[in-house]
């Protein structure tokens, strides 16, 4: 088993090194305290689940109209499409154009019908994390249920079969090892964010901590 307080401590700690309020990144599209990096940095956990395609499945329910149990091959026959975006951790690295494929979110929530009340989403990764966002924010063209990325499947190190990828907030809300996306009518903050992570995680505006957490 992972050691937990370590690995959260780590994490926390790079997270919060450096004060770059009010710094520019090295272009427009690197916001600040983050380095552009060309590589693909590989952090989780410590438990990186193997999940055989014949056995993966991804669930949709709570607030909807019809509760969705995807196999692989039902994922597989949705529209998929690529997608360029800009990647940004909260551990102060980004990686530019990166070209995603995979299936936008929105397209499964409109096969399971969200219910008015509907507001909040939880999302569950094979590893038992959890990440949490406004229903409003995975309808964007892109945000994607993603399974390659620059060219190759995605690899298990970095969330494969399939994992969420939501570009205009930090990268902890696109959870790895995708599972099972859960929506609310309430809010319900998810492992990083009871944890002190800030709740909306918008890197231009530097979200990486929440004010009223104390870490």
């Amino acid at each position: 088993m992972p050691d937990w307080k370590k690995l959260i401590a780590g994490k926390i700690a790079i997270a919060k090194k450096g004060n770059t309020a009010g710094k520019v990144g090295e272009n427009e599209r690197v916001p600040a305290g983050q380095t552009r990096v060309t590589n693909f940095p590989v952090l989780d956990l410590g438990v990186k689940p193997e999940i055989p395609l014949d056995q993966w499945q991804l669930k949709v329910y709570g607030l909807v109209e019809k509760e969705l149990l995807l196999s692989w091959s039902d994922f597989q026959a949705l529209n998929h499409i690529t997608d360029i975006s800009d990647f940004h951790c909260v551990t102060r690295w980004s990686q530019l154009d990166m070209d995603w494929q995979g299936v936008r979110v929105r397209d499964v929530l409109d096969l399971a019908a969200p219910l008015d009340t509907a507001k909040f989403v939880t999302m569950h990764g094979y590893d038992g994390y959890t990440t949490n966002l406004p229903l409003d924010a995975l309808l964007d063209d892109d945000v994607l249920i993603a399974h390659s990325v620059l060219g190759k499947p995605l690899a298990r190190e970095h969330g494969g079969p399939v994992r969420m990828i939501v570009p205009k907030r930090y990268a902890w809300k696109g959870a790895k090892w995708l599972k099972a996306i859960e929506l609310h009518e309430h809010d319900k903050r998810g492992f990083w964010e009871v944890r002190g992570y800030h709740n909306e995680a918008f890197p231009f505006q530097e979200q990486r901590f929440s004010e009223d957490d104390d870490i």
